[in-house]
């Protein structure tokens, strides 16, 4: 789907630019997260994952600060960072009542995930900044589909066997809504409106996950992960808040997929 698009939009995806290496290391860090977060499903709810998989923006925060000299963090910055990583232990917490662990065991593989997340936006903002959004969303893609086809097995996964009409639905709405539409719908977005006001939008995606967590899978929603989801979403939006150094204006969005690219 995502080549037929790039056709129709004369967008060329094989064409030398120098984002070769750069995109193989993207998608295989996009493969890496999802071959930690689909395992880590299986050990802590969906409401818990979701509060963790939200660590991602403060990993793209600290690897800006780094390595972009135009987005720099402030003060504000940094608390509400700090704000933030409280809400994570917070959320950690909770998995401690587990007796037999397994839910530290889900919770510390979907922060994986929202690691590898970061990381995979940190080396498309700093190493792919010129690269069109279709093409780098086509290296996710391309390398992930190869590399977790291989991973498959090692996971411990028995393959696609036994389909009901539910797993073709999941499958049609990751295919179809996630990875294709909603990509590109961001990048439609970024691309005519300021990142910074998009971005508080996805301050609603702990929100929704606990939400449909309790209403399509029965999960009981604990007091503490509430704070730990008000928290976390506080911290994003004071590290996406606008700043300035110097009298540059500074803003880091929180869920910057592929982000301004």
């Amino acid at each position: 789907m995502l080549y037929a698009w790039s056709w129709w939009r004369g967008i060329k995806l094989f064409e030398r630019d120098g984002s070769f290496w750069p995109g193989i290391a993207a998608g295989v860090l996009f493969a890496l997260e999802f071959a930690v977060l689909f395992p880590g499903l299986n050990h802590t709810t969906a409401s818990r994952a979701v509060v963790f998989l939200y660590c991602a923006p403060f990993a793209v925060a600290i690897g800006t600060h780094w390595l972009v000299s135009s987005e720099r963090l402030g003060l504000r910055q940094i608390a509400g960072m700090m704000m933030a990583f409280g809400g994570i232990v917070v959320a950690f917490g909770e998995g401690f009542a587990d007796a037999t662990g397994d839910t530290l065991l889900g919770d510390a593989m979907v922060l994986a995930a929202g690691l590898l997340w970061g990381a995979t936006t940190v080396t498309i903002r700093v190493w792919l900044p010129t690269t069109s959004a279709n093409k780098v969303l086509f290296y996710q893609l391309a390398v992930s589909a190869i590399a977790l086809l291989a991973l498959s097995p090692v996971v411990g996964e028995p393959g696609f066997t036994h389909p009901t009409l539910l797993t073709w639905g999941a499958l049609a709405w990751q295919i179809v809504i996630v990875a294709f539409c909603t990509y590109l719908g961001w990048f439609w977005l970024i691309t005519r409106y300021p990142a910074a006001k998009l971005s508080a939008f996805s301050f609603l995606t702990p929100l929704f996950g606990m939400l449909f967590g309790a209403v399509l899978l029965s999960e009981h929603i604990t007091p503490l992960l509430i704070v730990a989801m008000a928290l976390v979403a506080l911290g994003i939006w004071l590290v996406s808040r606008k700043s300035s150094v110097d009298g540059v204006p500074l803003s880091v969005p929180p869920s910057e997929l592929i982000a301004e690219d």
